[in-house]
């Protein structure tokens, strides 16, 4: 979701970055681009850990409190689809294939941008809060094919973080990668969309590429 269809990435560092300076002190640009794609857990750790805080249940709740709060009038005020998202979205829905979102965003802030990008387009939503472990963990991918009744091995993956695609390769998922820039760690055995597409955005993007691409 964020950053393969909707341009949040930008919003999230607009609120880890308010978080982090909260524990006292603000990441650097290197430290938030450890935390893309991550859990939440995962972000307030390196943020501790920058500005020499131990972390309790207090603190963390606290400042998931306001990173949820935060994100979620963010989603409300700012939020855009990426370019040719919705209508290959549109494209794929009118063709009947079945399409899951897989976050690792807790659903109380992912809902927002779901109901922006349409949640009529999935036929299941996978948020991170809802499986025993985020990505990089293969977990969200099994659990998304579990749902669709399919083996992984037939599922195609878009990821945007160097996190999301190892979880969709690991998974066995068929992984077709949209880093933002062309020094971006790619997993090997991932494809990238400029690769395959000559272009870093869907926009011209049909359901007959992606099928020619996985064939």
């Amino acid at each position: 979701m964020d950053g393969t269809l909707v341009d949040s990435e930008p919003l999230w560092s607009i609120a880890t970055f308010e978080m982090s300076e909260r524990l006292g002190r603000r990441l650097t640009p290197e430290l938030r681009e450890r935390t893309i794609g991550g859990s939440f857990r995962n972000t307030i750790a390196i943020a501790a850990e920058h500005a020499g805080v131990k972390l309790n249940d207090q603190l963390i709740a606290d400042n998931y409190r306001f990173t949820v709060e935060r994100m979620q009038e963010l989603f409300a005020t700012r939020l855009t689809l990426n370019p040719g998202a919705r209508e290959l979205l549109e494209a794929l829905r009118a063709e009947g294939v079945p399409m899951v979102l897989v976050t690792n965003t807790p659903r109380e802030i992912a809902a927002g941008s779901i109901r922006a990008i349409g949640e009529d387009f999935f036929v299941h939503t996978v948020c991170g809060d809802e499986v025993p472990a985020g990505k990089p963990s293969p977990e969200p991918y099994l659990h998304a094919a579990r749902l669709l009744g399919v083996d992984p091995s037939t599922c195609v993956a878009f990821e945007d973080s160097a996190t999301g695609m190892r979880s969709a390769a690991d998974a066995g998922c068929i992984t077709i990668g949209l880093p933002e820039s062309d020094d971006a760690a790619v997993p090997a055995g991932v494809r990238t969309l400029q690769q395959l597409h000559g272009s870093r955005t869907w926009v011209g993007v049909t359901p007959a590429d992606i099928e020619k691409w996985v064939v």
